[in-house]
């Protein structure tokens, strides 16, 4: 069920700028740290003298030392030394091709030989003076995919997060889904309305009446393995929309990376890049503390969907219009993971 060959993110540089850190990625136990000169590296998290949880250890030298029996690791997987042990005949552990960029710590769980930087995804955004990005972590306890299906389907925004980013046009709003080769994009865009809480607020801060009719878009793109986009906004009624002036919009993008764990739990980098206002830092902290709010209502949403098909698996779920994004998003990576495990089916026979 997981797309091996591909980009995930695994980690902040925060989590790892003091010591190493252990996650599961994919089924993959892997540790996390920076090595030589501070560049980030990755194995497996599994010592191969007696087992143990090389991320519960700490870094000397570039290195990674078991904090059991003193085990040193290289950044190859390949053991450097051992206190009294000569260590030429040691097993060597994985390794894999990890990436720092975008404020995110990358990695490629798969055949490290496929593990290409070009097939990262561009987030234009991280690199523009004229953006601000505020997000967090969370763990869920539900299958990644339920995640792939909440957020291609933003009507239940209506109902989940009526306090702050949703309204009653949303439900009213017909929504199109398009696939785009590997990618699929759902939109839907409500004219002459009046902007509820979350962008209400972010219009006065973008110093624009918030009492007048605005028109709002939400336009979400999955990108396998797990990444979703979500353009989002309001502008004042009439000034054209998503492509309206600066001065006439609020614009941002909610920033959703899904990471597997397991087949029932994933790691949800979550966040919100936004281009107006992008200095005020303080702007930023209060935002990001209203969308950990939102995403945490999800989050409760989503872990007790988890239990009830765990407890039904017989009862055969309903297909409707609306979830027509995350359908496709299924099929999109349904193809994927069996075209790939075809071909390893393949190079192994």
């Amino acid at each position: 069920m997981f797309l091996k060959n591909a980009w995930y993110v695994a980690a902040t540089p925060d989590e790892i700028d003091t010591k190493p850190l252990g996650r599961q990625i994919c089924g993959e136990r892997i540790a996390f740290y920076r090595g030589a000169e501070g560049k980030v590296a990755a194995v497996e998290d599994f010592c191969p003298h007696r087992g143990a949880a090389l991320s519960l250890g700490y870094v000397e030298n570039g290195n990674l030392v078991c904090g059991y029996h003193g085990l040193v690791m290289g950044c190859d997987g390949k053991v450097v030394s051992m206190p009294l042990q000569r260590v030429g005949g040691f097993p060597c552990v994985k390794s894999y091709p990890v990436i720092e960029r975008y404020g995110f710590i990358w990695v490629w769980p798969g055949n490290p030989a496929k593990a290409d930087p070009a097939l990262m995804p561009d987030l234009f955004w991280a690199e523009s003076d004229e953006w601000a990005y505020g997000g967090g972590l969370y763990h869920i306890k539900c299958d990644y995919r339920l995640m792939i299906d909440n957020l291609m389907d933003l009507t239940h925004e209506t109902y989940v997060h009526a306090d702050s980013i949703g309204q009653e046009e949303i439900d009213e709003t017909p929504v199109n889904t398009k696939v785009e080769g590997d990618e699929v994009v759902t939109s839907r865009y409500m004219e002459n309305i009046m902007a509820p809480p979350f962008w209400a607020g972010n219009l006065r801060e973008n110093g624009l009446a918030d009492d007048v009719p605005v028109d709002r878009w939400q336009i979400s793109r999955f990108t396998p393995p797990s990444h979703i986009l979500i353009d989002v906004g309001v502008a004042h009624a009439g000034k054209g929309g998503k492509d309206a002036p600066p001065e006439n919009r609020v614009r941002a993008i909610v920033v959703d990376f899904i990471t597997p764990e397991t087949e029932n739990s994933h790691w949800y980098f979550w966040g919100l890049a936004r281009n107006f206002r992008p200095d005020d830092a303080e702007l930023t902290a209060r935002i990001r503390e209203g969308q950990g709010r939102i995403f945490g209502q999800d989050l409760d949403v989503l872990e007790a969907q988890q239990r009830n098909l765990e407890a039904y698996p017989e009862r055969r779920l309903l297909m409707l219009g609306i979830d027509a994004g995350g359908v496709q998003s299924r099929r999109v990576l349904d193809r994927l993971v069996k075209a790939e495990q075809e071909e390893e089916t393949t190079q192994t026979a």
